[in-house]
């Protein structure tokens, strides 16, 4: 398997491209006017408490106030129960631990999401290239990813050690990163050395702000991508700017052994055309996709959930029904996991295959999608086939989909992806003209609408206009408005 990392610069924005066997797989977009802002640490002021919701909005600074739930609040933990009780602790009241104006060292776990604020904790971290330094707590995670026992034990030995060596205190904690896998003991005492750094550097801001707004932010996209994206898989990575290119070198010596794989991309065309990266990308903004064997999926995000329809299309098969449905819906499944890394959709989304007969043919759809999904660095889990026949699960989500980043609402149709036909707007003129003519004592009647609309009144339903002349005794004349949508119209006195 040969993945590859594209990073193309440009004045406005910058994009990463992650491809797996010339495949694209993840798009990033990072708009200088409007960078992420997951992992920026702020001072904020409590801005009203919700006692309701256990919940608190701060003010950070941004347009929106973040939200804080009591459970992101960092607190000291209360001393066991006495005689080996067991200690079931309630979450503590939110009006006992904030207060209107409060001022809050807080930190965005997740990016504000079309109207609702960003998402805070007090539970502060740092991450490098192995490690997440979480200073208030004294524990040693591990990623889930990493699966072998040995391997854990491992690393979870060599962390030590490196905290032992470093003399840092009992009340910090690690979280071992799912690129650690392998990494050597001098790696891991080079970013546990790194974090430390980091920390105390931030703990003396922490100390000196007194306004409002930002106090430490996250690297830049291109720097987090190394950060994050790059593992012992990824064969190259190409960048198309010669500055960055030298900040990424200096910045992998810090965090990488190598850099040998980072290559300064000079060629005369665009990177990403030489993967067809924005065709992809344009093909990942639409609700169709196409299949190789003919069928195609319809992919359709909304506030509450994303649905995800299979459909047979022209593929017929060369056996018979079920055979058919079950080839279609094996390689949906692979594509639907494709498709969500791609657009970054998540919270709720609910498939629905092909419906088959056979059992096993279920079964081997679903471990299809599971195994699929494995690739995914966002958080999944797949509920199961539910009573209707439809598949359920959920995707983390910590920052826009793609198509939310790309797009806006239609200025037709608001959103909805349909507007009103030319038929159903002229009935609507047709009864207003009857309210107009019963209210106002005028000869004439002008109506104003688009072009669509003027031409099947003059045509198709010129009988009902004559009908209606005679009906409301006006005079009704038509002048069509270049600027107006198909479900825009005005009725004027004359």
């Amino acid at each position: 398997m040969s993945e590859e990392i594209l990073i193309n610069v440009a004045p406005m924005e910058t994009r990463v491209a992650l491809l797996d066997n010339g495949v694209l797989q993840e798009v990033y977009l990072e708009r200088f006017q409007n960078k992420g802002i997951v992992g920026n640490i702020y001072l904020g002021k409590v801005a009203r408490v919700m006692p309701g919701m256990q919940a608190a909005f701060v003010d950070i600074g941004l347009d929106k106030a973040a939200f804080l739930h009591v459970s992101d609040i960092a607190v000291k933990k209360i001393p066991s129960a006495p005689n080996n009780q067991v200690d079931k602790q309630e979450e503590p009241h939110i009006n006992s631990l904030l207060k209107e104006g409060d001022p809050l060292i807080v930190q965005v776990i997740k990016e504000p999401l079309g109207t609702k604020g960003a998402r805070l904790t007090m539970h502060l971290s740092v991450s490098s290239r192995y490690l997440v330094y979480t200073p208030q707590t004294n524990h040693i995670g591990i990623s889930q990813r990493i699966e072998r026992e040995e391997e854990r034990e491992r690393l979870r030995r060599l962390l030590a050690d490196c905290i032992r060596e470093e003399k840092l205190n009992d009340e910090c904690g690690f979280i071992i990163r799912t690129v650690a896998d392998g990494a050597s003991q001098e790696e891991l005492l080079k970013d546990v050395r790194f974090l430390a750094r980091l920390w105390n550097n931030l703990k003396s801001r922490m100390e000196k702000t007194s306004s409002i707004g930002v106090i430490h932010e996250d690297l830049p996209l291109y720097l987090r991508t190394m950060r994050d994206l790059v593992k012992p898989s990824i064969e190259r990575v190409w960048i198309d700017s010669q500055e960055e290119y030298q900040r990424l070198l200096r910045f992998s010596e810090d965090y990488d052994s190598r850099t040998n794989f980072i290559e300064y991309y000079q060629g005369e065309r665009p990177i990403f055309d030489l993967y067809g990266i924005d065709d992809e990308i344009e093909k990942a903004l639409g609700t169709q996709v196409q299949l190789k064997s003919g069928g195609y999926i319809i992919i359709e995000q909304t506030e509450a959930m994303t649905t995800i329809d299979v459909n047979t299309g022209a593929f017929l098969g060369n056996r018979n029904l079920e055979e058919t449905i079950y080839k279609t819906n094996m390689e949906a499944a692979a594509a639907i996991a494709r498709q969500l890394r791609l657009r970054n959709l998540g919270g709720i989304i609910i498939i629905d295959f092909i419906d088959m007969k056979d059992a096993e043919h279920r079964r081997q759809v679903l471990r299809t999608l599971e195994k699929a999904l494995e690739k995914d660095r966002a958080k999944t889990k797949v509920l199961g086939v539910s009573e209707l026949g439809l598949v359920e699960m959920t995707r983390k989500r910590t920052r826009e989909s793609l198509e939310r980043v790309m797009c806006e609402p239609c200025v037709v149709c608001h959103g909805k992806g349909t507007i009103k036909s030319a038929e159903t707007v002229c009935y609507e003129i047709f009864r207003e003209i009857l309210r107009e003519a019963k209210t106002y004592d005028t000869a004439e009647l002008r109506v104003l609408a688009s072009q669509g609309v003027i031409d099947r009144l003059l045509d198709e339903d010129s009988e009902a206009v004559a009908d209606l002349e005679e009906l409301s005794g006006k005079i009704i004349r038509f002048q069509v408005e270049s600027v107006y949508a198909q479900d825009q119209y005005d009725i004027v006195l004359i």
